[in-house]
């Protein structure tokens, strides 16, 4: 069976209501907007107005809060490098933050990467990257590989 040879249900197979098309169409004239007034009116957007009572949206309080100087940091795991070595065939002596973005294995608008204690390395690794945890940190150095902290 193919997706053209699917057969449709009724309410997918009805069409959409024409409005404003002549009396005969059953919304003709006013189109069901009813008789005058401001929203009958085409281009009004009166959403939230209650009439001249206080709307909603201003009478509940703000809340949260967006701190603008955040930084975005996106993790990786030893499981995450295990895939990406085997997949991309990137050398494991020589992995780098920079290469990964360039390479658009990882996304850069995401932000920046920290490596997390997460999984088991089956290699030893040689890896320049922004941040990392302690005992991931303590994992590569006991495995015999070096890691590389780099300034953003």
């Amino acid at each position: 069976m193919k997706i053209n040879e699917i057969p449709s249900s009724l309410i997918s197979s009805s069409k959409r209501k024409r409005r404003g098309r002549g009396a005969g169409s059953g919304l003709g004239k006013t189109a069901g907007r009813g008789v005058k007034g401001q929203k009958s009116r085409s281009g009004v957007s009166i959403n939230g107005f209650e009439g001249g009572q206080m709307p909603l949206y201003r009478r509940l309080p703000k809340r949260g809060f967006k701190n603008k100087f955040k930084k975005k940091i996106q993790t990786i795991n030893f499981s995450k490098i295990n895939t990406i070595i085997s997949k991309y065939g990137i050398d494991s002596n020589n992995i780098k933050e920079s290469d990964l973005f360039d390479k658009k294995i990882l996304n850069k608008s995401k932000g920046s990467l920290k490596l997390l204690n997460f999984g088991d390395l089956k290699e030893t690794i040689n890896i320049e990257i922004s941040f990392a945890s302690k005992t991931a940190i303590e994992k590569i150095e006991k495995l015999g590989g070096k890691i590389k902290i780099i300034n953003n």
